[in-house]
């Protein structure tokens, strides 16, 4: 699967559940059905919090419905060392390294549950723990940062790799010609992947390029690219976990074009129904990667409708009861803001944090 790839769609899985026995990575049955609840527990996720946004409990979300195969492939092909740089929708590679669902979920309220002490916008996750760092609302800006991150691990003879997400939209800005430039020259130890949904918003994927595909972008770098069916999370699995393979043993970046589709808006502030035809929404609804998937493990004997019911209702129960002990909590302490802002603090932010902790002792004396 090399640059001569980038105009087919590889794929692994069709969309009644069949799959290609000579693609298939042949997983263990174990990991199959962690990757199939990694994908139902993402949905689960976002129909309660886009609910709550529309309750007003939360300010803004950023739902990832029907592209929940690329995070969980990448985070079931990448080491827990590797760092990721993700756009909006792959926040939930965190989860499925183990990052605790209350603190994930706190995120969004920015309370004083959240790691981030409320300090980035909602759905803007990020944890040291997991090796995932923040992405930035100005588009295609955390692109050259993986490509970064992956030079100084290589200049420090690290093995880590990095994996740097963006959307359709992004390949349209200057940061990704940065990225994909430095990238190819220095052999960076990255792997960049664009989930080609089809809408930067409201702007439809054939306004950003004349190309006929986006990995074919990559040749002209110098790097393979891999046109990848993003919805089938087994093609996703295989191409990542090559990409990355290649990166880790000095074969430099590889560009995957996961070609998938949103199938919900943009975010909670968007109304996609002003601007795209109904008819393709139900088009790319038959090929759901979470009902594909699951065609493809009944065929294999390890699911049923009974199980699927079962998860569900345990999805729904774990994330409810997440969201009850999120909401129990109040803002973040004033005193926080001092922290993380130098390694060591500076003399006059350790004067003003005095300052504010005298006026609140002196206020709890009466």
């Amino acid at each position: 699967m090399g640059s001569s790839d980038s105009d087919d769609l590889f794929e692994v899985i069709g969309p009644d559940g069949s799959a290609d026995p000579a693609l298939d990575p042949g997983l263990p049955q174990g990991t199959l059905l962690a990757m199939l609840r990694a994908m139902r527990r993402i949905r689960a996720i976002d129909a309660r919090m886009m609910m709550l946004q529309r309750q007003g409990r939360v300010s803004f979300y950023g739902e990832c419905r029907g592209q929940e195969a690329t995070p969980v492939a990448f985070a079931f092909a990448t080491e827990l060392t590797d760092w990721i740089f993700p756009a909006l929708r792959e926040g939930a590679i965190m989860l499925v390294r183990g990052f605790g669902l209350d603190s994930y979920l706190a995120q969004v309220y920015g309370n004083d549950l959240d790691e981030l002490r409320g300090r980035q916008m909602p759905s803007h996750y990020a944890s040291r723990s997991v090796a995932q760092v923040s992405w930035s609302s100005c588009i295609g800006t955390q692109v050259p940062h993986a490509v970064g991150a992956a030079w100084a691990a290589k200049l420090r003879g690290d093995r880590t790799v990095t994996v740097g997400f963006m959307g359709d939209g992004a390949t349209s800005e200057a940061d990704f010609h940065v990225a994909m430039n430095f990238a190819a020259v220095y052999r960076a130890p990255c792997v960049l992947c664009c989930q080609n949904n089809h809408w930067s918003i409201s702007v439809p994927s054939d306004r950003q390029t004349a190309s006929s595909t986006f990995a074919k972008k990559a040749v002209a770098y110098g790097m393979p690219g891999i046109r990848v069916n993003g919805n089938d999370v087994l093609a996703l699995f295989r191409v990542a976990s090559e990409a990355v393979e290649r990166a880790r043993s000095g074969g430099g970046p590889t560009f995957i074009e996961a070609f998938t589709y949103r199938m919900g808006a943009h975010s909670s502030s968007d109304d996609p129904s002003r601007y795209r035809d109904q008819r393709d929404v139900d088009e790319w609804a038959r090929r759901d990667p979470v009902a594909v998937f699951e065609r493809y493990l009944t065929a294999k004997g390890l699911w049923d409708a009974e199980r699927g019911a079962a998860l569900g209702a345990e999805l729904d129960a774990e994330v409810l009861e997440a969201v009850r002990r999120v909401e129990s909590h109040g803002p973040p302490a004033v005193l926080t803001m001092f922290d993380d802002v130098y390694a060591e603090r500076p003399w006059h932010l350790e004067e003003q944090r005095q300052q504010i902790q005298n006026e609140d002792q002196r206020g709890e004396d009466g």
